[in-house]
C-alpha cells in the first residue's frame, strides 16, 4: 500500500508529463498553420494553372 501512496505522490509531482502536453500543442499549432498556409497555396496554384488553361484554349481557337 505504501509503495501506491508513493507512486501516486511521485506522479502528482512531476512536471515532465505537463511538459510533453505543452509540447505536443505546440506541435498542434504548427502542424494547424501549415495545413492553412498550405491549403492557400494549393487553391493559388490551382488558379493559376486555371488561367493558363484558359489563356491557351483562347490562343488555339483564334
Amino acid at each position: 500500500m505504501r509503495a501506491l501512496v508513493r507512486a501516486i505522490h511521485q506522479v502528482m509531482h512531476d512536471r515532465r508529463a505537463a511538459t510533453a502536453v505543452e509540447y505536443g500543442f505546440i506541435l498542434a499549432l504548427i502542424v494547424l498553420a501549415m495545413m492553412a498556409s498550405l491549403t492557400s497555396v494549393a487553391n493559388q496554384t490551382k488558379n493559376m494553372w486555371g488561367n493558363v488553361t484558359n489563356k491557351v484554349q483562347a490562343a488555339t481557337q483564334s
